[in-house]
């Protein structure tokens, strides 16, 4: 270790990281890279995607490398060309102008983002006000939009509730985007209910079980922590709110940082201990790197906090396990 990089602190062995698990890669993610990846072994390069498959630059940037082309919208894929559809889910339309332009589609929505489109065409069909707590703009909330338009408002945290207008009070149902705060959309949920006492809530909680198993974790070790870095990139909304959930259960100072490079290290000063966590998007080799990085300057001793253990897996699309050679599908 260099002079410049130790630490006031190193002396007397307190200096430690608090790893959090699970952290990183969650079922829905893993099961859109790969789609992607057997994409190109399957069809060849060029490989088109809408969108960001999942939102981390450095898993972008690599299939990039590999020969997936990132587009915003289905018009620039050249007719007849492969398209897979990221994990945040596309609306009909989407689909639609997919197929008028004969373009072989690869649907890489997770799952759980597929359960919570079901429940809007579901509710829509019985006429209900839908209240879809999210972020404008987000990939995710615009796909669930789209599957019912007509039905759909998008609530964006508390302070829109007094904005929603509905017809019918008794017959009002909230549903939310999988990648926000838990806390954050119980505030949400609580002011619409106080202006609609009979609003219905999902049959199945729409929060994502690796979005919220990443907030326990770092619930779990915040108060401790003198600083957390959460490993992810600034468009995902689950690495985000991951800060602000570190923060809030008493985390002293909390940074997003894409990898270990954008770490500052005045971070650092006077910090006995750090909290390592890391989005759902995010491969473990950015988590090694910060925690190499942090062992280079005197925070060598990690302890890794478990608050669950997540065994959930999804498979591949129908469409790529239809194409794909028997051997390779999993």
């Amino acid at each position: 270790m260099s002079p410049e990089h130790q630490s006031e602190h190193t002396g007397d062995g307190a200096l430690r990281v608090l790893l959090a698990k699970p952290r990183g890669y969650c079922a829905g993610v893993d099961r859109a890279v790969v789609a992607v990846e057997k994409a190109l072994e399957t069809y060849g390069a060029p490989v088109y995607v809408r969108k960001e498959i999942v939102h981390n630059r450095h898993v972008v940037n690599t299939l990039a490398e590999r020969g997936a082309v990132f587009v915003e919208e289905t018009d620039q894929v050249p007719e007849g060309a492969t398209v897979v559809f990221s994990a945040h889910g596309v609306s009909p339309a989407v689909h639609a102008q997919a197929a008028a332009r004969e373009l072989r589609t690869v649907d890489a929505t997770c799952p759980l983002v597929t359960k919570v489109h079901q429940e809007a065409k579901r509710f829509a069909r019985d006429d209900y006000d839908i209240l879809l707590i999210g972020h404008e703009g987000h990939e995710e909330v615009e796909g669930t939009a789209g599957e019912a338009p007509d039905h759909v408002q998008l609530v964006d945290g508390p302070g829109a509730v007094a904005d929603v207008t509905v017809r019918d009070p008794e017959k009002v149902i909230w549903l939310s985007q999988t990648t926000l705060s838990v806390d954050e959309t119980m505030q949400t949920v609580a002011a619409l209910r106080e202006r609609f006492p009979a609003i219905s809530d999902p049959p199945s909680d729409d929060i994502c079980y690796a979005t919220q198993n990443r907030q326990v974790a770092v619930k779990q070790m915040a108060s401790e922590c003198d600083l957390v870095l959460v490993v992810g990139s600034r468009n995902s909304s689950n690495s985000v709110r991951l800060v602000e959930v570190a923060l809030q259960a008493g985390a002293k100072d909390s940074h997003l940082v894409d990898h270990c490079g954008e770490i500052d290290e005045a971070w650092l000063e006077g910090v006995t201990t750090v909290g390592v966590t890391s989005g759902a998007s995010v491969p473990e080799i950015l988590v090694g790197d910060v925690l190499h990085w942090l062992a280079d300057r005197g925070w060598a001793d990690v302890e890794e906090i478990t608050t669950a253990n997540e065994k959930l897996t999804f498979s591949l699309p129908r469409e790529l396990k239809r194409d794909m050679k028997p051997q390779a599908v999993r």
